[in-house]
């Protein structure tokens, strides 16, 4: 296949192997996941991505969103709950905020 004929996150996955450690790669790829309706490999890349980066923000928040839209309520609590402390410590006042927020909506 080439390189052109490559699908967004057939090209991620290329530079993931490349980048193993890149966060923002690893989140784009849950986020292609998500938009090819691929829940199961969603989670595999948001939970490594957590796992290896645990300050990175946007992971906790549109994880804990997906979960909440498939009604994995307690999940998403977790999840928010970590997410606003890690925002709490990046000092990421909005992003804290939004999380609250769908925390709230939850209970």
């Amino acid at each position: 296949m080439t390189e052109q004929n490559k699908t967004r996150r057939q090209k991620l996955e290329a530079f993931l192997t490349q980048n193993p450690e890149d966060a923002f790669t690893r989140y784009g790829i849950a986020l292609e996941c998500l938009r090819e309706n691929d829940l199961a490999g969603a989670e595999v890349h948001f939970k490594a991505l957590l796992r290896a980066n645990p300050d990175y923000v946007p992971g906790y928040q549109m994880y804990a969103q997906t979960l909440a839209e498939h009604n994995r309520t307690d999940e998403a609590k977790a999840l928010l709950n970590s997410g606003i402390a890690a925002a709490t410590r990046q000092g990421n006042q909005h992003a804290r905020s939004e999380m609250e927020g769908l925390l709230m909506q939850l209970d």
